[in-house]
């Protein structure tokens, strides 16, 4: 099989669905390609929900990002008449002294408020007393925490939000390439080769947004820039719901100096009495072959002693479900958003370092822009890959 299009997009999970909706609606003849099925639950964009907050702690360069993602989210509900978006509120909890980090960021608390204060964006600057007279699913407070609550965060559902911009993008014209493995991506001159299991394709250009596997498929640079981490979502069954009312808000709760002293989670799901919640690890490297997508439950223990009991209300240490996942993470947990330094009609759009389901809409977006006009309405260079040469 041989195929020609404007644009081959590898990989359609958060990124390459967004990219090839946006290219679809540009008119471009694109066409996505991805090894499983998407959604699926081999890589980044499962496990029903995941956080979205405006004042990006991560800094300022990524606020542009998100608040675009919200705008098309919007768009998107109307055209599908699906929920993506649940603004329930987000809270962004530390303690009232000491050091913390997370994301690699000290003081995320203080990084938030600066940020919604930089662009904005509607926010409160509470303590931990009011936080347990708002929401009583936080347990045991000191009464000084330090904290951010932004209304119109919450959480998006990623297989839906997934299924939208692939459904859209079917619509408007693109051709959709599932259970096709990719082998090699090759520029000769003007023209992209991308080589897979059922066939090459021919592109004038290609965007490669396949997560874990982006190190595999591209090479040097990209192999010694780009690590994967397995991480791991647990759902805890609750013996009482009563504390999570219809505004309970979803949180990253930060009780600890280090990145991995906190979690992150949400109010459970309509009908639902289980308690998403997780931390993260940066310590192991995997990669998107060879990780252990199981769950050991001495796993779920530990999480449940280290982080869960005493701190949320009616959290059991019974595990209703578990699943695994993966970060793909650069040095300094950014992004890269970028040409290929070396082919510069291959567009890089890795890695999202743990916090990139939130911007992959507008990320979408400013890469359909780069590709169609050759400019974008959101300065990339803090994503570029040259900081790591």
């Amino acid at each position: 099989m041989s195929e020609r299009a404007d644009i081959v997009v590898i990989g359609l999970g958060a990124m390459g669905s967004a990219a090839l909706y946006q290219l679809a609606k540009r008119g471009v003849k694109a066409v996505g390609i991805d090894r499983f099925a998407p959604p699926h639950v081999m890589g980044s964009s499962h496990g029903e929900t995941r956080i979205t907050r405006q004042a990006v702690g991560e800094g300022r360069d990524y606020v542009p990002l998100v608040l675009d993602t919200h705008r098309i989210w919007r768009e998107l509900e109307a055209e599908t008449s699906d929920q993506l978006l649940n603004p329930c509120g987000l809270v962004v909890m530390a303690p009232g002294v000491g050091e913390t980090s997370h994301h690699g960021k000290p003081d995320f608390v203080a990084r938030s408020i600066g940020a919604a204060r930089d662009f904005g964006i509607a926010h409160e600057v509470i303590d931990g007393r009011e936080v347990a007279h708002r929401f009583p699913q936080f347990l045991n407070l000191q009464g000084n925490e330090k904290t951010y609550y932004e209304p119109g965060g919450g959480y998006v559902f990623p297989e839906r939000c997934v299924t939208a911009q692939l459904t859209r993008a079917k619509q408007l014209g693109a051709v959709i390439r599932t259970g096709v493995e990719v082998l090699s991506i090759a520029q000769t001159g003007s023209v992209v080769r991308v080589e897979t299991s059922s066939g090459h394709f021919e592109a004038d250009q290609v965007v490669v947004s396949a997560g874990a596997w982006n190190a595999h498929l591209l090479g040097a640079p990209f192999d010694r820039v780009l690590t994967v981490k397995r991480q791991v979502l647990h759902w805890y069954e609750l013996e009482d719901t009563s504390a999570y009312h219809a505004n309970a808000p979803v949180f990253i709760w930060m009780h600890g100096a280090t990145d991995v002293d906190y979690l992150y989670g949400f109010p459970p799901l309509p009908g639902d009495r289980s308690l998403k919640v997780a931390t993260e690890q940066y310590e192991t490297s995997t990669t998107a072959d060879t990780v252990d997508r199981t769950v050991d439950p001495a796993e779920s223990a530990k999480m449940y002693r280290d982080h869960v009991k005493g701190r949320l209300a009616g959290a059991t240490p019974r595990v209703a479900r578990t699943a695994a996942c993966l970060y793909t993470v650069t040095p300094d947990r950014g992004f890269i958003i970028d040409r290929h330094p070396d082919q510069d009609r291959v567009f890089v759009v890795s890695a999202c370092s743990g916090h990139g389901f939130k911007h992959s809409a507008g990320i979408g977006n400013v890469v359909a822009e780069k590709m169609v006009d050759g400019r974008s309405s959101i300065d990339l260079a803090p994503f570029s890959v040259s900081r790591f040469l």
